[in-house]
């Protein structure tokens, strides 16, 4: 038995660090492929301190403390989450609706106006609206994807096979090689050319299933305005994702 041996100190699953004279809970994972210390800070949730995976946690630590002004100036601009409560506000499709509880327990979310804005109309008790207008607004989604996913496939001349919703914190869209195609239902809060260019997106990968040269043009192809959703979801993405979590 070797003496000098000793374990290797386990990981803590989080850590604290003082930012503004507040405590910010900081998530310690180790990846796989990481060849540095990161701090990031995810499209939902918050911060990420990714370590490699023979990293030290005296190094993390001290590497965490120097990027607390990185932090600090990102945690201002980061995105609040949208609240699905009565009197809050979501965008439908890109136009912001504010949210009334009508009070009553049944019924469906209706698109009403008030004072000349667009509303949402939300049925039942207090404790099950924000379900009620989440299942609302993943319908709209699966509507409006199903139509733009078929648009595209027809253009490229492939075949999907389903097109699902996933409840995904970091991601827009996903394409297996079968035809089955997930989709992020976030994006029904978006502007329809945004919803647009991410089913363009990964109907293209059915053609090319990689990101190389050839499948930015076939995305092209099949949308020339590509890039007008693509730079949008670049400059707003965060704050969709921020909604219903």
């Amino acid at each position: 038995m070797n003496l000098f041996f000793r374990a290797k100190p386990k990981l803590p699953a989080s850590t604290e660090i003082e930012i503004d004279g507040q405590l910010v809970t900081v998530a310690v994972r180790v990846h796989a492929r990481a060849r540095s210390y990161r701090l990031s800070i995810p499209h939902a949730g918050g911060p990420v301190l990714t370590l490699p995976p023979h990293g030290r946690w005296t190094e993390a630590e001290a590497f965490l403390v120097r990027q607390r002004n990185w932090l600090a100036a990102r945690l201002k601009r980061a995105p609040v989450t949208g609240h699905f409560g009565d009197g809050g506000t979501v965008p439908v499709r890109g136009v912001d609706h504010r949210i009334i509880a009508t009070g009553k327990l049944r019924g469906r979310v209706e698109v009403a106006e008030m004072d000349g804005a667009p509303v949402l109309l939300v049925p039942g008790e207090s404790a099950h609206q924000a379900r009620r207008l989440t299942d609302w607004l993943k319908s709209q989604a699966q509507e409006d994807l199903v139509a733009r996913t078929t648009v595209h496939a027809e253009r490229l001349g492939v075949t999907v096979k389903v097109v699902k919703l996933r409840e995904q914190k970091s991601r827009w869209g996903s394409c297996s090689s079968t035809g089955n195609i997930n989709y992020n239902w976030r994006l029904i809060l978006a502007p329809p050319f945004v919803l647009d260019y991410v089913a363009a997106h990964e109907v293209a990968h059915l053609v090319e299933m990689n990101h190389s040269a050839a499948f930015w043009a076939t995305v092209k192809r099949t949308l020339p305005d590509m890039d007008r959703g693509r730079a949008w979801l670049k400059a707003h993405g965060r704050q969709v994702m921020a909604y219903g979590t």
